[in-house]
């Protein structure tokens, strides 16, 4: 069984796929393409890429609102799906922030450059501080 920052990595790579396939407007399932990256069901990928999906408009504006100079778009596609990932996992699940904010960096760390970790840092951080906490 993956543990939790595995299952992460998985729906990353969903999420990767995901804004590949719309890109060059192919049809796609996505559970299919969550079945192809992961042979079993798991609720939490599946919660984690249907939530991205559901709520995508408003994780952009979000990412948007707190990106310096920068859109989402400039991101590649991996950078923006980490980051969506970090975002989801704030403002609509029960994740504590600190857990959500430290795993995104982790994927982060793992497929980016130090520069791009450091933006998605400070992004998570500013959603934390400025929109999680206004909620509390």
């Amino acid at each position: 069984m993956k543990n939790r920052s595995e299952l992460r990595e998985i729906a990353m790579k969903v999420i990767y796929q995901i804004k590949l396939l719309s890109k060059t407007k192919l049809d796609y399932n996505i559970d299919d393409l969550i079945q192809e990256q992961f042979n079993i069901k798991n609720d939490f990928v599946n919660q984690l890429v249907h939530g991205y999906v559901d709520h995508e408009k408003e994780i952009n504006n979000l990412a948007n609102k707190y990106l310096k100079e920068w859109t989402i778009e400039r991101l590649n596609m991996v950078d923006q799906g980490t980051l969506a990932i970090g975002i989801y996992e704030l403002m609509y699940t029960e994740t504590p922030s600190i857990v959500a904010i430290n795993e995104a960096l982790e994927l982060s760390k793992k497929y980016s450059d130090l520069e791009v970790t450091k933006m998605i840092n400070g992004v998570l951080d500013n959603i934390y501080h400025r929109e999680v906490d206004n909620e509390r």
